[in-house]
């Protein structure tokens, strides 16, 4: 009875997982986040190890307006520099994805995607230092004031 229970127990574990849309992926170096038409990321930190030769972060845009509506991307920028690469982005346009061309402040960035759809950017390692501070945003003008999170390495 009490295998049963627990082989029942798992069952269930497993199936809400399986039901997660986005749950993390078992690759410590391979991220996952979302945002939405609220203007809100559904996480305020990611972290990698140290370990990661390479960072995968996925962007899933689970709202329904589109991108030149309510757009998103995902940033990435040493914490001091969040405000100006917010700052130059508004200017960049769309056609830049909101991000200035030849900014050396943006670290990585993913394309902006509307609802419905995902974007992912693969960077090294080699340009974080263990421990640092940095943090993401979404560029998309107005957007940063909600969508950021804290980016933690090491």
């Amino acid at each position: 009875m009490t295998l049963m229970r627990n082989t029942l127990a798992t069952a269930a574990v497993l199936g809400a997982l399986a039901a997660a849309p986005y749950a993390h992926a078992a690759d410590p170096c391979k991220l996952e986040i979302s945002g939405n038409d609220l203007m809100q990321y559904d996480k305020p930190e990611l972290s990698a190890p140290a370990t990661c030769k390479q960072i995968t972060v996925t962007l899933h845009h689970t709202g329904k307006l589109p991108r030149e509506a309510m757009g998103h991307n995902w940033v990435l920028v040493n914490a001091a520099d969040l405000t100006a690469v917010a700052t130059a982005g508004m200017g960049a346009g769309l056609a830049n994805d909101y991000v200035a061309t030849g900014d050396k402040r943006v670290l990585a960035h993913t394309t902006t995607i509307g609802g419905g759809e995902s974007t992912s950017v693969t960077f090294a390692t080699s340009i974080l230092k263990k421990g640092g501070a940095y943090e993401y945003l979404c560029t998309f003008p107005g957007h940063n004031a909600l969508m950021h999170g804290i980016f933690k390495f090491g």
